[in-house]
């Protein structure tokens, strides 16, 4: 296979034509080789339109949903970033490469294994992998930081306050929130201390997040 004519046509024929014209994102990803992210029984699958599938039900996106997911959120050079859900580790690498600092959880212990080893052969050093449940806020306990950018890489039936309130004010949350097999997925900004804005904008079907928060069965 002839590796860089592979990386030229999915950007060309699959994230270009999925509404990913941000230059800078098109450029990283010929920079961050998405290959060397790819576990090695998916190779051939490295620039193909289809989920990869990891441990524990997981799955690594598309190569055109982590293209979209950067140039929808914006990163900023000076900006810090938390990821739930690591994966591989690519998609906290793009980050990387965009932002000062990415804290990404992962509730796997062989996944986030897995995306801590990759960052580490990259040379990555400002992503942080932790292990934890990220799908209530990270870090547990009361005192939590602020955040540019969210990006919450699975599912969520429904969206728990606790990360609009981790978003600093101008902050970016990207989720995807519903049940299989139609979710939609959303970037909300916070645009004051009590204010926030979400735009729609796709739909898709994903794997959930583990031990993720869901709606009470009550009903009033």
């Amino acid at each position: 296979m002839n590796i860089e004519k592979a990386r030229f046509n999915m950007i060309e024929q699959q994230i270009r034509t999925w509404d990913v014209l941000d230059q800078d994102v098109l450029d990283l990803l010929v920079v961050v080789k998405r290959e060397a992210f790819v576990p090695a029984a998916y190779k051939s699958l490295a620039f193909v339109d289809t989920e990869i599938p990891l441990a524990g039900g997981a799955h690594m996106f598309t190569p055109k949903m982590e293209a979209r997911i950067l140039q929808e959120v914006g990163l900023k050079k000076h900006e810090t970033a938390l990821e739930v859900g690591s994966g591989t580790g690519y998609m906290a690498a793009l980050m990387g490469y965009k932002a000062r600092h990415v804290t990404t959880v992962e509730i796997d212990p062989e996944i986030k294994r897995m995306a801590e080893k990759n960052l580490a052969s990259y040379g990555i050093s400002n992503v942080e992998v932790v292990q934890g449940n990220g799908a209530w806020g990270w870090p547990a306990g009361e005192e939590k930081p602020l955040y540019d950018v969210i990006v919450l890489s699975g599912s969520l039936q429904i969206l728990p306050d606790v990360f609009l309130k981790q978003l600093k004010v101008g902050g970016r949350l990207f989720s995807i929130i519903g049940e299989s097999p139609v979710m939609t997925a959303q970037l909300t900004t916070r645009t004051s201390d009590a204010g926030y804005e979400t735009v729609k904008l796709f739909e898709t079907d994903v794997a959930p997040l583990r031990d993720a928060p869901a709606p009470s069965p009550f009903k009033f």
